[in-house]
C-alpha cells in the first residue's frame, strides 16, 4: 500500500482521538499491523497498555490451580535396587512423606496378536507405548493406553486407525 499525505494525516487524527490500532485499520481499510508499523515510523506517542493494572503496582492475586494427587503418567523408571541393610540411617533426617495409597485402575482391553509372546530381557530398552489418553485428565482414573505403539507413530493399531483418517478428495462428493 502507498501511504499518501491524506492517509497519513487521517492516521494521525485517529491516533490522537485515542482509537485502537484495529479500529484505525478498519476505518482506513488497512491491517492493524500496518497501522502499528506506520505509527512507529512516524514516532507517534505510545499508547497506554490495554491491560488494566492495579494503581499500587501490585499484581492481582490469582488462586492456585487445583493439584491432582498421584501420578498421571505411567512410570518409566526401572525399580531401584534395595539399599544394603548395613547402612546407618541419619537420626536428624526429615520425615518422609508417604505416598498416596494405590488406586484401582480399570483393566485395559487386550489386543489379540497373531505372534507368540516373547519374553523381554530386563536390560532391554523400553519399547514405545501408545500415548492415547483414556479417561478425563485430572481424575484418578486418567491414564494412557500403554499398548505397544506402531513404528513411527505414537499410537497402537486401534488408536492409530481413529487418529489418522484419510482426507477425502472433494471431487468424490460431486455426483
Amino acid at each position: 500500500m502507498e501511504w499518501t499525505d491524506e492517509i497519513v494525516s487521517r492516521l494521525r487524527q485517529l491516533w490522537d482521538e485515542g482509537l485502537s490500532t484495529a479500529e484505525i485499520g478498519r476505518r482506513l481499510n488497512i491491517s492493524k499491523n500496518s497501522v502499528v508499523g506506520k505509527a512507529h515510523r512516524l514516532d507517534l506517542p505510545a499508547r497506554p497498555s490495554p491491560i488494566r493494572r492495579d494503581p499500587s503496582g501490585a499484581a492481582p492475586a490469582r488462586p492456585a490451580p487445583a493439584r491432582v494427587t498421584g501420578p498421571t503418567l505411567p512410570s518409566l523408571a526401572v525399580p531401584a535396587e534395595p539399599a544394603p541393610a548395613a547402612m546407618p540411617v541419619a537420626e536428624a533426617a526429615p520425615p518422609v512423606r508417604q505416598a498416596a495409597p494405590a488406586r484401582a485402575v480399570p483393566a485395559r482391553p487386550t489386543l489379540v496378536s497373531s505372534r507368540p509372546a516373547q519374553p523381554q530381557p530386563r536390560a532391554a530398552a523400553r519399547a514405545p507405548s501408545c500415548c492415547w489418553p483414556i479417561g478425563e485428565p485430572g481424575t484418578p482414573s486418567f491414564r494412557f493406553c500403554g499398548d505397544p505403539a506402531l513404528v513411527g507413530k505414537p499410537y497402537c493399531q486401534p488408536h492409530a486407525e481413529i487418529a489418522y483418517v484419510r482426507v477425502r478428495d472433494r471431487r468424490e462428493d460431486v455426483a
